[in-house]
């Protein structure tokens, strides 16, 4: 035993009475009963009840120590009395009447409490994070991170994949979100850029020679923050393997998913073989490539409704004569759902920038007609068609919308969730994984309308290679992957484009002649040209896994020290501005105009 404690917090029971102990930890709570006086001493492990008589010494001195204060006590373990035992604590049974205190650090009075969970605004908790990460929650929630990333580490090391460490200073990206950028001492005028994420790296690796890569990989991008991504950093689990097929990615990340959320959460998987969805799949049914399954409402397209002459909605009509396209959600048997209800769904997408969503529900009595305040365009035959295109019955409701393409998968997609929550329709205890493949090469710019890149340019198309048609490149589709879960992207992958000929080709459908692609993908491209193996990989967030299997909605419940949604850390005063002396020996001067 060292001079702080005996046991942990955690640890005692009531096979330990009689034995004196020493505890250490922070003072969690205090009830003042009179002549007694009852404390929660806490410490990473857990907490224990102790008491001390007013006729003891140290009595006043812990009547008047604020929480927080960290001290050591050193007492008699001795049995609860019946009645006042508390089970949901290991340590419950027992309590420790004191005899000795001796205080370590006094704390001065919080700017929120501890004890409780009870919420507080944003930036109190990010400036006193120190104090936030002592809470039960979010304590639980940092070390459910730190197994979750131990187990991934042994399960890959199982899978035959070795770490490893890849540069944290690099070369400015070309590509993607903005660059972080640091200014070199030794190199005047030129900057490293911390990396988006290790993509050349990692591919240089297998070009290297080795097979199967993984690491924990901290990533840099200056974007915005949401929910689901921090501002600044975050990590992911890099993932690279030479001579594999999109099949052969697909195999080790399910197993790694499967084992890792059976593992962590009580939750079941929806399939252990996770669906297959091709994107233009996936935009039809759920208007987002990100789907939640868990959701049962599909969305259907009944564009060719509005061409039939019986059919009176002339707002749509001419919408869909101009190019538009119609499409619909179904929900079963909502035929006793009072008005209020479809109202607020049509006030609600109104609120999200749509124009709305009409409703009708359909009923018969000598015929099939549709209820609600566009129903009366329909004739019987026109429903009975929008039934048969939509596996409809009597009794269910449609949701309608007409708009371009992108503005209509836009708002079902989000209407979906909508409408499956508002009806109790989604399993919260449930994982729906999905892979969404097949994605597009090439994508119409809608500003230029030029031929771009749609998703990630170093990815291999699908197909004979000598008999792709690059006349229509719009045709064409690549070994691009993402794994979904919930609706949340856990991850985008590829088969990677290891043949540089190749390479400047598909560049220059996008618009890039040979000398820019050379100039911007130099080092990967000199690699590559030494001899490549085929390669592919994927990168899961660790931080959106860590979310899910916390059950958390923001990001920053399981992160240990975020910085705000303007990119500050509060509790750091980061960023901050530096001394003069510091830009000098950089050769950096500033140059921005104070208000």
């Amino acid at each position: 035993m060292n001079k702080y404690r005996s046991h942990n917090c955690s640890e005692l029971t009531d096979k330990d009475s009689e034995k004196i102990v020493s505890l250490s930890g922070w003072l969690h709570r205090k009830r003042d009963h009179g002549n007694l006086l009852f404390i929660d001493i806490r410490d990473h492990f857990g907490l224990t009840q102790c008491v001390i008589e007013n006729n003891n010494k140290f009595f006043s001195v812990l009547e008047k120590l604020k929480p927080e204060s960290v001290l050591t006590i050193t007492g008699k373990v001795v049995k609860r009395e019946k009645g006042t035992e508390n089970l949901e604590l290991p340590t419950g049974k027992i309590e420790v009447n004191i005899q000795l205190v001796k205080i370590l650090s006094e704390s001065k009075d919080l700017p929120m409490p501890v004890f409780g969970e009870q919420d507080y605004p944003e930036d109190i908790r990010l400036k006193y994070r120190f104090l936030d990460l002592r809470r039960e929650e979010m304590h639980e929630n940092i070390i459910l991170r730190s197994k979750i990333i131990s187990f991934i580490r042994s399960e890959m090391l199982k899978l035959g994949f070795l770490e490893y460490q890849t540069p944290i200073l690099t070369s400015s990206s070309p590509e993607g979100a903005r660059d972080f950028l640091v200014p070199s001492r030794l190199n005047p005028g030129k900057f490293y850029a911390l990396p988006q994420a290790p993509q050349q790296f990692k591919q240089l690796i297998m070009v290297s020679g080795f097979d199967k890569y993984f690491q924990i990989a901290p990533c840099f991008r200056d974007e915005d923050a949401r929910a689901d991504r921090s501002p600044g950093e975050f990590y992911q689990l890099d993932i690279e393997m030479s001579f594999v097929e999109q099949e052969d990615v697909f195999n080790v990340v399910e197993t790694l998913m499967i084992n890792l959320f059976k593992k962590f959460s009580l939750k079941k998987l929806m399939n252990d073989k996770f669906p297959r969805i091709p994107y233009q799949e996936a935009m039809y049914k759920y208007g987002t490539d990100k789907p939640d399954l868990r959701n049962p409402l599909m969305i259907h397209d009944i564009t060719k409704i509005f061409t039939r002459e019986d059919v009176k909605f002339d707002i749509f009509k001419k919408l869909v004569k101009s190019g538009s396209v119609a499409r619909c959600i179904v929900t079963k048997n909502t035929k006793d759902r009072p008005r209020s209800f479809f109202d607020h769904i049509d006030k609600w997408a109104k609120e999200q920038g749509a124009s709305g969503l009409a409703y009708f529900t359909i009923e018969k009595n000598d015929k099939i007609s549709g209820k609600g305040p566009v129903g009366k365009f329909f004739s019987e035959d026109s429903l009975k068609e929008i039934m048969k295109l939509c596996n409809a019955k009597v009794g269910d409701s449609i949701f309608l919308a007409c708009d371009k393409l992108k503005e209509v998968e836009k708002i079902l997609s989000i209407s979906r969730n909508k409408i499956a929550k508002d009806l109790d329709l989604i399993d919260e205890e449930k994982f729906a994984f999905c892979w969404i493949t097949d994605y597009p090469m090439y994508e119409l710019d809608e500003q230029t309308n030029k031929v771009k890149f749609s998703h990630n340019p170093f990815s291999m198309p699908q197909g004979d290679i000598d008999k792709l048609d690059f006349n229509n490149p719009l045709n064409i589709k690549a070994f691009q992957y993402d794994i979904v879960c919930n609706g949340v992207e856990l991850s985008s992958g590829a088969i990677r484009n290891h043949t540089p000929d190749l390479m400047y080709k598909l560049f220059s459908i996008a618009g890039y002649d040979k000398r820019e692609v050379q100039e911007k993908f130099s080092g990967m491209l000199n690699a590559l040209s030494y001899g490549a193996p085929p390669h592919g990989g994927i990168a899961p967030g660790i931080d959106r896994i860590v979310m899910l299997l916390a059950d958390e909605k923001n990001i920053r419940e399981v992160t240990l020290f975020p910085m705000n949604q303007n990119a500050q850390d509060l509790m750091m005063k980061a960023p901050s501005e530096v001394e003069t002396k510091q830009l000098k020996e950089l050769g950096i001067k500033t140059d921005i105009k104070k208000n």
